[in-house]
């Protein structure tokens, strides 16, 4: 019974991992979405965000996505889903703390593709600034747990699978 239960639980969770990393690899191309692209032009190169503000939605009002670090004269593109928002936030950090960078961004027409360069260093708004510095490092607190969860579920499954394919020595 016990080795049968561990069977069906290695199963089952090498099954909802494939489907997890399968949901996280797969390129965000949505349907009716936004195209963003951001290119680099400072010398430096910075780590950035993207905060979607959804109006219709008050329970989660902020969408935020780490676009990656970005080289100078380098561009990252991203894809938004803009079918409740018509406004985004652009963060840029130089090192995990150091918010060098931050606009605001209004999107009148979504039909049409956006394209930001970033070629100075300025923040915007200092109150909407503040904001997008909490949001983002709660999405990192919460990547971070999630990291740690993945990686016990993953010394679960490998010590069930090890527990399943031993053989007994008498």
């Amino acid at each position: 019974m016990a080795k049968l239960f561990r069977i069906a639980s290695v199963v089952f969770a090498v099954s909802v991992f494939t489907y997890w990393f399968i949901k996280k690899s797969v390129i965000g191309v949505v349907s009716n979405s936004l195209s963003l692209q951001v290119i680099n032009k400072l010398p430096q190169p910075l780590d950035f965000y993207v905060i979607n503000v959804n109006n219709l939605d008050k329970k989660t009002p902020l969408e935020t996505k780490h676009i990656g670090k970005i080289r100078p004269e380098y561009y990252r593109v991203e894809y938004l889903k803009m079918n409740k928002s018509d406004e985004y936030w652009i963060a840029g950090y130089l090192g995990k703390k150091n918010l060098v960078y931050f606009s605001q961004h209004s999107v009148p027409n979504k039909n049409i593709d956006q394209m930001v360069e970033v070629k100075n260093y300025i923040n915007q708004s200092e109150k909407l600034s503040a904001i997008a510095k909490k949001e983002i490092e709660e999405d990192n607190y919460q990547n971070m747990v999630m990291g740690i969860w993945v990686t016990i579920c993953f010394l679960l499954l490998f010590l069930n699978f090890v527990l399943l394919v031993r053989k007994k020595r008498y």
